[in-house]
């Protein structure tokens, strides 16, 4: 099991992946915002856990297994950013959707894509929704909290 940081380096490298055919370590650190030191730290734990083929001066390279994982973290993240666009929640669905992902069990987030996938599969309840959340908005428990 990944921490929720070695996840987010596994998910930033898939996607890199599916880009370009070399990375290097200054791309992961310039999308991440993090240092190379500690993208180098993450492959290092990665490499060792054989998700990726890391070898300091040589590119990086996605094992089987590292694919497989990879591309689920970015589905997970994928139906987060979804379930909050179909819930018109007013945020930035990247940001909520990464705080969200490494919190919340497998079968909840199967759960959501179930809600999700159904909710999209009917536009007259997506409507239905959309005017229930717009008459729902003069008033929200986020108002009370302090700033």
């Amino acid at each position: 099991m990944l921490s929720p940081s070695l996840e987010d380096y596994l998910e930033e490298v898939y996607q890199l992946s599916q880009q370009k055919k070399e990375i290097r370590v200054r791309d992961i650190a310039e999308k991440l915002n993090v240092s190379s030191p500690s993208v180098v730290k993450a492959l290092r734990k990665l490499n060792k856990e054989n998700y990726v083929q890391y070898k300091r001066y040589e590119g990086i390279h996605m094992t089987e297994e590292g694919k497989k994982l990879g591309k689920l973290l970015v589905k997970r993240n994928s139906i987060l950013q979804e379930f909050l666009f179909v819930i018109n929640s007013n945020c930035d669905t990247a940001v909520e959707a990464e705080a969200m992902e490494h919190y919340l069990s497998p079968p909840t987030i199967a759960a959501i894509e179930n809600l999700v996938d159904f909710m999209r599969s009917d536009k007259e309840v997506m409507e239905r929704f959309a005017n229930f959340s717009d008459s729902e908005k003069d008033h929200h428990w986020s108002e009370e909290i302090p700033t």
